[in-house]
């Protein structure tokens, strides 16, 4: 790192450069009061057990720490079950930490909460007000941001993010609203190469993706255990589910290692580990 990247305290460029600063918060109150995604829907009879995934994110961020990462934990607060999915209250680009409404009523509150702690920090951060948009469906390669338009991020809400960022080649792309995020059908791992679940976005943008990237394909089982939502903590080093084999061995056979770690029990809210964590600096990658 050099001494420019030390004295950041916000910066991002890429999903893969090193891991050095990131938020999250505890499921403590994590619950499916009213199924808002698909994965929900599959588990509102059998509900979560707060105490394995508080253990299990426990372990998670035993992991990151393990691995040099310094992991800020924000304040769970009762009335927001879906916080600990901290990836979408806002995301990182360049030296600005981008904060935007949440679209779904259960999550609007919660980037108030990481405002007040940013503050606190004197961190700087852009507010983007008026727009339903999520991190989870921005996802960064140097100039290039991936933007999904799905039921959380309106095109609107990107187009604006575009005019903000003049130097960027802002792509949006469209899917349907059952996969939640654009993370949760497609992830960038390296320059060279990225996770794709294939056959559910339009053709041309699927196809700028795997001339772009040597795509690792996901089937549909495992995506709906989120192969895609793998976080990399740089270096070539990925944390991602145990249950996920065949992606892992695939991430494995291009030389990355995957450290398994599982948070089967937060999945069934709908998101895996790129969504339970808000890189606020990261090492430069370009």
């Amino acid at each position: 790192m050099n001494k420019t990247d030390q004295i950041m305290q916000s910066f991002c460029d890429s999903e893969f450069g090193k891991l050095i600063r990131v938020a999250v918060c505890e499921p403590e109150h994590i619950e499916i009061r009213d199924p808002i995604n698909e994965t929900q829907k599959q588990y509102t009879k059998e509900g979560i057990d707060t105490e394995k995934a508080m253990y299990q994110h426990g372990e998670f961020c035993r992991v990151m720490e393990d691995n040099g990462v310094e992991v800020i934990r924000l304040s769970p607060l009762q009335e927001h079950p879906e916080q600990v999915f901290t990836r979408d209250i806002a995301f990182t680009l360049g030296k600005t930490i981008f904060v935007a409404e949440m679209a779904a009523q259960v999550r609007i509150g919660e980037e108030d909460h990481l405002k007040d702690w940013l503050k606190k920090e004197k961190i700087s951060y852009y507010n983007i007000l008026g727009d339903t948009i999520e991190g989870g469906d921005i996802i960064v390669d140097g100039s290039n941001i991936y933007a999904g338009i799905s039921d959380r991020t309106n095109r609107a809400s990107v187009e604006h993010l575009e005019s903000l960022l003049p130097s960027h080649s802002v792509v949006p792309i469209a899917f349907p609203h059952k996969y939640l995020h654009l993370d949760c059908i497609f992830n960038i791992l390296s320059p060279e190469h990225a996770i794709l679940f294939k056959g559910v976005m339009d053709e041309f943008d699927e196809e700028l993706l795997t001339s772009r990237y040597d795509c690792i394909e996901v089937s549909e089982e495992e995506q709906f255990t989120l192969g895609t939502n793998v976080l990399s903590l740089g270096n070539g080093t990925v944390i991602s589910l145990p249950v996920n084999k065949d992606v892992n061995r695939k991430m494995r056979d291009k030389g990355y290692q995957v450290i398994e770690v599982d948070i089967s029990e937060i999945i069934k809210s709908g998101g895996s580990f790129r969504c339970c964590s808000m890189p606020i600096l990261r090492q430069r990658s370009y």
